[in-house]
């Protein structure tokens, strides 16, 4: 299936625009194909997103694997530094 990115294209969150920024910027940058998930455009997919990460108060960005959990953007950025993003990533 590969790489799920699940965003959101509203909000007033700085933080997490910057989060997402960032994760496509890596994604982009090593060219590693990903599919982005809007969850604004409904409450179906923000609930997929949150029952993938097994929390119901996860917020976005998140990522997966097909239905396998990787992790938020705190995660990410520790396998960035520890260069170990394919393991994260499951690819």
């Amino acid at each position: 299936m590969g790489v799920i990115y699940y965003f959101t294209s509203v909000s007033s969150n700085l933080e997490i625009k910057k989060h997402q920024q960032k994760i496509e910027m890596i994604l982009d940058g090593k060219k590693i194909p990903y599919e982005k998930i809007d969850i604004s455009v409904g409450e179906s997919v923000k609930e997929k997103m949150r029952s993938v990460a097994g929390d119901p108060k996860a917020m976005p960005p998140q990522l997966c694997n097909g239905d396998q959990y990787c992790g938020d953007y705190a995660q990410f950025e520790l396998a960035v530094d520890d260069e170990t993003l394919n393991e994260f990533l499951k690819i």
